[in-house]
């Protein structure tokens, strides 16, 4: 697969798996693929269910300009924050250099960085970890567990990540959502969802305090081992933040597309 292919991929995966996660949520959440814009904002007060992205390739600035102001204002016409995710790849070098000035002028400020991954690596061996056990996640207790997790890895306030995922069915049964125990204690999290013929790894995290020991590779080789158990897919797909993007390697995902994430000026 050529880089640009890898890239436009990744833009795609995320519209796909966000539309299950998003309606899941809300039956009724804005789910809409416009031209140059795909829409998929539950409005829920976790922020990561709030999105949009730019799917226009080799986009330019001109384009660029108007793809952001119409962006700006979906977003602005919501109750609760979200993100524009912004694939740096399909844009042409001139809109890319010029994409942080031109998102102020739109009224959008660059909040983190993010990385697109691929690859065709599956399966992967039952992982085994001296200080892990790992459990599905079945229960409404777990899925807050899961949900807590992530709002402490990622800096959310333990009600917004609740406001997430807690009661849902698709994490419960669709999601191949994981626990790693120390112990008793949940320490770090993964999960993988079919999207498109390839298994999407979402929402990985790991305690703050328990960061830097291989949890967090270890339950998302296990969610992964789940995953193409269950679905026989072979190629797996993923946006990972800055943290994350040492470990996906090691497991055989390849970068592809830098991500820059916005959001509306405050």
């Amino acid at each position: 697969m050529t880089d640009l292919a890898a890239s436009i991929e990744s833009m795609e995966q995320l519209a796909v798996a966000w539309r299950a996660t998003v309606l899941d949520r809300d039956a009724d959440a804005d789910v809409r693929d416009l031209p140059g814009i795909a829409v998929r904002w539950a409005d829920s007060r976790f922020a990561f269910w709030n999105a949009v992205t730019l799917t226009d390739v080799g986009t330019d600035a001109t384009l660029l300009r108007r793809r952001l102001t119409q962006t700006a204002a979906i977003m602005r016409a919501k109750k609760h924050p979200g993100f524009l995710w912004v694939f740096e790849d399909l844009l042409e070098d001139g809109a890319r250099s010029g994409l942080e000035e031109t998102a102020e002028q739109a009224g959008l400020q660059y909040a983190f960085p993010g990385t697109g991954m691929a690859g065709d690596l599956l399966p992967v061996p039952d992982p085994v970890h001296p200080d892990l056990t790992f459990v599905r996640v079945t229960t409404d207790d777990q899925l807050q567990a899961y949900a807590d997790i992530n709002s402490r890895g990622y800096g959310f306030p333990l009600d917004e990540g609740r406001d997430g995922l807690v009661g849902s069915a698709l994490w419960k049964n669709e999601v191949h959502a994981y626990l790693a125990l120390c112990g008793d204690l949940p320490v770090a999290c993964a999960g993988t969802i079919a999207a498109d013929g390839r298994l999407f790894v979402v929402l990985v995290a790991t305690e703050p305090e328990w960061q830097r020991r291989g949890y967090g590779e270890a339950v998302t080789r296990k969610a992964l081992y789940e995953g193409h158990r269950a679905t026989g897919l072979t190629r797996a797909t993923l946006h990972s933040t800055v943290a994350g993007a040492p470990v996906y390697p090691r497991i055989g995902f390849r970068p592809n597309s830098p991500i820059r994430f916005f959001g509306l000026k405050s």
